[in-house]
């Protein structure tokens, strides 16, 4: 695979989703006006968890080697990320949880007429200005190493699904948008908490976004040489997509709306899934992909290099 497209895709999924933040919440990311973050979490969802179970996992499961062993490696990516979760270095962890530990507090302050209003940069915007208030200038730079890893990580989950196929590795890119668009989002929020200057913050994410190319780069060139693990780097992106997917964006959606508000999330949900099934389906141009290039690509690792 052409390293050039590689880190093509991987600055516009690491850089393009923060500026797509920046633009959002310059328009106003709100509840009750503007565009609701509730809707991106919900598309973010969808579109990682139709990446993980119909497109790297199936494609994973065509090579030879015994499902049993596959599983087991997804098992083991879930276990990983869970740990690097605790050790807050993968999916932003540790802005989001304080947030959400203190909406119960916030949902009694705003029962009457802001009792939805739990719009993701609202609150852990203000839920770490009034309660983490002391740790301001350290907490920027935990938000900064934790993407970076992050970004790091899903540059080289893009880079394995690119060299798989060319297509897969689109919509690998597509998903790793989609959901760090809120993500970026509360980054944003929480270095404005601790810098007024919004060009600032918008830098520092960018920067790190850029981790997302060099982790492509890396890669690329870990897949080259161990091109027979292929599949099993597959596997890992989607334990890594079904996690953040599962542990970060639902829980931040299982809150008690209306049915109306319910009908909106399911929508968006159901819309992240159909964006990939149609990328891919414009990507391949039929289903006869999996005749044309599966076995193949997996019994020849190293003919696309």
């Amino acid at each position: 695979m052409n390293l050039f497209v590689i880190v093509a895709a991987t600055l516009v999924a690491g850089i393009g989703s923060v500026w797509i933040a920046a633009l959002l919440l310059k328009v106003g990311v709100r509840n009750g006006g503007g565009i609701n973050p509730q809707h991106l979490l919900s598309l973010a969802a969808g579109a990682l968890l139709a990446t993980a179970f119909m497109h790297l996992l199936p494609e994973a499961f065509e090579s030879r080697i015994e499902p049993a062993l596959l599983f087991g490696v997804l098992l083991f990516g879930l276990v990983v990320f869970f740990l690097l979760d605790k050790a807050e270095l993968w999916h932003h962890g540790h802005e989001h949880h304080h947030g959400v530990k203190t909406e119960a507090g916030a949902d009694h302050e705003h029962e009457h007429g802001h009792g939805h209003a739990h719009d993701h940069a609202h609150d852990h915007g203000h839920s770490h200005a009034h309660a983490h208030a002391h740790t301001r200038k350290g907490g920027g730079w935990a938000v900064l190493t934790g993407d970076s890893v992050h970004c790091f990580g899903d540059g080289i989950l893009i880079a394995s699904a690119f060299i798989a196929d060319l297509h897969l590795g689109l919509v690998a890119a597509l998903a790793v948008l989609a959901h760090e668009v809120p993500h970026h989002i509360g980054d944003l929020v929480v270095l404005r908490q601790s810098s007024p200057d919004a060009r600032a913050a918008l830098v520092k994410v960018s920067l790190a976004g850029t981790m997302t190319a060099l982790g492509g780069v890396a890669g690329w060139w870990l897949v080259d040489q161990l091109h027979g693990w292929l599949p099993y780097f597959l596997v890992l992106a989607s334990s890594s997509f079904v996690y953040v997917a599962l542990a970060d964006l639902i829980p931040q959606l299982q809150k008690r709306l209306s049915a109306r508000q319910t009908a909106w999330q399911v929508g968006w949900l159901a819309l992240g899934i159909l964006l990939v099934m149609g990328m891919s389906r414009l990507a391949h141009g039929d289903h006869g992909h999996d005749h044309e290039h599966g076995g193949a690509a997996h019994e020849e690792h190293g003919h696309r290099h």
